[in-house]
């Protein structure tokens, strides 16, 4: 799937220190803790909790935080639609590694076991 180029250096250049309050937010909303919504971050870029905060802190962008992440050799398993896109057929790599993320996310809202989201069983 082809997303516009707009659409890429829009989300390239979004900071996470921008989005991150909105996921706290959606998965606190659903019952769901700060500390597993972090296990899911760092099971897919590798960032432990220092090193999250400090990249809040340092308001990097999009761009900069994927560029810095170890991503999951799993992570490819990470499947299905967020926000329009299939993930699997988004071409732009970084816009295919964020809506990784936005799927972890969504399914931790959603209640799925962290077994799951962490792609262990």
């Amino acid at each position: 799937m082809n997303t516009s180029a707009t659409h890429d250096q829009r989300i390239a250049a979004m900071t996470f220190a921008s989005v991150y309050p909105h996921y706290v937010t959606k998965v606190e909303k659903k019952g769901r803790t700060q500390e597993e919504l972090h296990q899911a971050i760092e099971w897919l870029t590798g960032f432990d909790e220092q090193k999250l905060q400090e990249l809040i802190r340092k308001k990097v962008s999009f761009e900069s935080f994927f560029e810095q992440a170890t991503l999951n050799p799993q992570a490819h398993q990470i499947t299905g639609t967020i926000c329009g896109y299939r993930i699997q057929d988004i071409e732009n790599p970084l816009t295919r590694q964020l809506r990784y993320l936005d799927k972890l996310v969504d399914e931790l809202a959603k209640g799925r076991a962290m077994e799951k989201i962490l792609r262990k069983a």
